[in-house]
Order: C-alpha cells, then sequence, then structure tokens
C-alpha cells in the first residue's frame, strides 16, 4: 500500500479532513461488501487509525484511500474470522485476486457513494425517528451525544435507537444502490430531516468549544444540492436548499475576533454573503411558484424576511409572525412553538410572548432545554425585569452544552446584574 506522506502537521483542519472523509469511506466500503453494520464498524477502526498513524507519519498524499484501504482489510479480515459467514466469505474469496491498492480502490468510487448511503440509510424498515439517527451518525458523522441533544431526548435512548436500527439494516439485506424513483419519494421526508440536522448541527454546533461546524454544513449544503439534481422539480428539496443558503450567508457574520457568538441583532449585516443570498431567494421564489408550501419553503421564507432587512430594527417581524402561524399549522413542534413566542413578543409585546411559552412547560421534549430559558431571560429584559432575566440567562447557561453560547448567556447574566 502507498503510504507517501506529506510533511504537514496534525492540526485541527486534520480531524476535520476525517470527519468529511468519514461517510465517503463508508459509502465505498458498504457498496464493495454488502454489510452495512459491520462496514460502520471497519470505517471507525480505520478512523481510529489514522487518529494514531498520521499525526506521527503525515497524512498520506491520498487520504480517503488510505482510510478506503485499511477499513477493507478489516472487512476482509473480519469476514475471514467468522465461521457463520463462510457463504460470503467463499463469495469474496472465489477468485484470488491481488491486494486493492489505494489507487485502485479510489478509482472504484462512485462520487455519490454518501447520496446512496444517505437513502439507504433512511430504509422503509426502519421508523423515520430511527432512520434520521442511524443516518446522522453515518453519514452526518454527528455523535451520539449531538443526536440526542437533535431530539431532545436522553444519550442512552438514543444509543438504543441507533443500534436497533443497524441490526435493522443489516436483517433487511437492502441492496446498496439508490432506490427507484417511488421508493425516492417515499424516503424522501427522512431524508430531507437528516440533511436539515446535519446542516443546524454544522452552523450551531450543540456540544463542545466551537459554535459552528464548517465541514458539516458544507456537506449538507452539498448533499442536498445532489438530491435536487436527482429530484429537480421536488419544491421542498428546493426549499431546503434556500434554507440553508439564506442561514449560511450570515456565516461570517456571527461570531467575534476571539469567537464570541454575536446574535442576529448585533450582526454586521454588510459582512453577510449576499451571492448565497440571492441564489437562496431564487430557489424560494422557484419552490413557492409550484404551488404547495412546505416546511422548509416557510423557514426559508423566514430566513429571507430577515436577510432583507438591511438593520435589525427594519424586520419585517409582523411578516414573520404571519409564517410563524402557518408553520405552526404545517408543522407544529416545540422549537417552532418557541420561535413563534419570540415573533408575537416582537409584534405584540413581551407579556404576549411569555405567555405562549407557558404551553412549553408541560412538554417533556423542551422540560429543561436551554433554549427555553434563553427566550426566557431574552423576553424578561425586554419587559425591565432583569432580576429574572438574569436568572433564566444563567439557568440556561447552566443547562447548554455548546460553550461559546454557555458564555455568551453567562456574559448577558452578568451584565444585566451589573446594572440592577
Amino acid at each position: 500500500m502507498t503510504e507517501a506522506a506529506t510533511t504537514s502537521p496534525w492540526d485541527a483542519a486534520s480531524e476535520h479532513l476525517l470527519r468529511e472523509l468519514a461517510p465517503q469511506v463508508l459509502g465505498v466500503v458498504a457498496r464493495r461488501f454488502r454489510d452495512f453494520s459491520s462496514a460502520e464498524d471497519a470505517v471507525q477502526e480505520a478512523l481510529l487509525a489514522a487518529f494514531r498513524q498520521w499525526p506521527a507519519e503525515g497524512v498520506p498524499e491520498n487520504p480517503r484511500a488510505w482510510l478506503i484501504h485499511v477499513a477493507s482489510r478489516r472487512m476482509t479480515d473480519s469476514v475471514r474470522s467468522e465461521t457463520a459467514r463462510r457463504q460470503r466469505e467463499a463469495a469474496l474469496t472465489t477468485e484470488e485476486e491481488p491486494a486493492i491498492e489505494p489507487a485502485e480502490m479510489e478509482t472504484e468510487m462512485d462520487p455519490e457513494d454518501t447520496l446512496v448511503l444517505l437513502f439507504m440509510c433512511c430504509h422503509p424498515a426502519l421508523s423515520t425517528s430511527s432512520a434520521i439517527a442511524l443516518t446522522l451518525r453515518a453519514v452526518g458523522g454527528l455523535t451520539t451525544a449531538e443526536i440526542a441533544n437533535a431530539f431532545l431526548v436522553p444519550e442512552a435512548t438514543m444509543a438504543q435507537r441507533i443500534s436497533r436500527a443497524k441490526q435493522s439494516i443489516k436483517s433487511s439485506k437492502v441492496a446498496f444502490r439508490l432506490p427507484a424513483p417511488p421508493e425516492r419519494l417515499m424516503r424522501l421526508p427522512a431524508v430531507l430531516h437528516v440533511l436539515y440536522l446535519i446542516f443546524s448541527e454544522g452552523y450551531a454546533s450543540s456540544i463542545g468549544a466551537q459554535l459552528q461546524r464548517l465541514d458539516l454544513a458544507r456537506e449538507a449544503i452539498r448533499l442536498t444540492r445532489s438530491a435536487r439534481a436527482l429530484l429537480p422539480d421536488d419544491a421542498e428539496i428546493a426549499g431546503l436548499l434556500a434554507l440553508m443558503l439564506l442561514t449560511d450567508a450570515r456565516r461570517a457574520a456571527r461570531t467575534g475576533p476571539h469567537e464570541e457568538l454575536i446574535p442576529l441583532d448585533k450582526q454586521n449585516r454588510s459582512s453577510w454573503d449576499r451571492v448565497e443570498i440571492a441564489e437562496g431567494t431564487e430557489l424560494l421564489t422557484l419552490a413557492l411558484s409550484k404551488g404547495a408550501v412546505g416546511l422548509y419553503q416557510l423557514q426559508a421564507a423566514i430566513a429571507a424576511v430577515h436577510d432583507e432587512a438591511a438593520r435589525a430594527e427594519d424586520t419585517d417581524w409582523p411578516q414573520i409572525l404571519a409564517l410563524y402561524e402557518l408553520l405552526l399549522r404545517v408543522a407544529p413542534s416545540p422549537m417552532v412553538t418557541l420561535n413563534h413566542a419570540i415573533a408575537v413578543a416582537m409584534v405584540h409585546g413581551p407579556e404576549r410572548g411569555l405567555e405562549r411559552l407557558k404551553a412549553l412547560d408541560t412538554d417533556e421534549r423542551m422540560a429543561g432545554h436551554y433554549r427555553l430559558d434563553a427566550v426566557r431571560g431574552h423576553l424578561f429584559e425586554m419587559l425591565g425585569d432583569f432580576e429574572r432575566a438574569a436568572r433564566h440567562y444563567r439557568a440556561a447557561a447552566a443547562r447548554t452544552t455548546s460553550l461559546p453560547e454557555q458564555n455568551y448567556l453567562m456574559t448577558q447574566a452578568a451584565r444585566i446584574e451589573e446594572t440592577c
């Protein structure tokens, strides 16, 4: 195996590279060996080998081929060691093939293996929640804790869900290929939800010291573009891509010189990406022209209203409120209710917004969630009740697992307490 290495040092960029390559490598190995669960284990072992070897030896000239080679070797060793799989072993070793070199492995790679993997994980044999969780793990590269945060469930519950989903995929013997057009449409809602969650985690990381994870956001946008190329007439795919672009356009303005969080109303809007805003607006217009209005089109429309405002005080909050009220009817969820309450407060005053938040106190998914306290803190601050505002900001800071958000919330609390 060719392992010519570069002399570049191991750094955060190398870790991002591994995260970006993981789903691509999994797609190749799963297609070659037709065993998703074992392929995922083999890819994880290859990633661990890279973490051990690359810092000392340097990143290989072809890191993806290196990972594919190592994972494939792990798969071959596993097949040969399991007596119960002798039939598969015989099928794999019928011909005396030479060892596959990284360069050769690269030539057999389908550039859309990751998209195939995405549709495969969203198999109808799985429940929607299980399919989404599995795909976030395999394609998005999210940790179990990050996925649990997205679903508002305990980490242990999510670990069991992912394990069962992997076993179901294994038992179903689903072929590694894009499903036929009718089946694609069946799986599409779960696929779009996965892409939305991957982008969301990339735009606002729920765990750790980074506010944003550009690798995840970019991969979500790339895969959504691929899905749109596959189904160019689907309005919801266009709506989702529009939402991503209209949101991602603000990325450069979301952090300060020390990577601190800057909220939407304090951002320097001149640094927003006008090219992305223009593309997103065009996609949204096209999607809305198709008639039916769905979840992602409505969210994209809300993002577009924010992006159209030259200043925070120019934001058309009545229009945003109307869009959230429609969104509550089309796709109700705790987060939609939370954001609707903010829009109510901006149009009708903080008291009305706080009243709307009471509906979430009995929702198990939101009980104790940091965003509920963070919004309450903001609305109490608008109301002039600084003592309660600071208390809720501190409660939110104690509950979030994102260090930048925690620092922001603690700063808000300290700022308010200084004025009391």
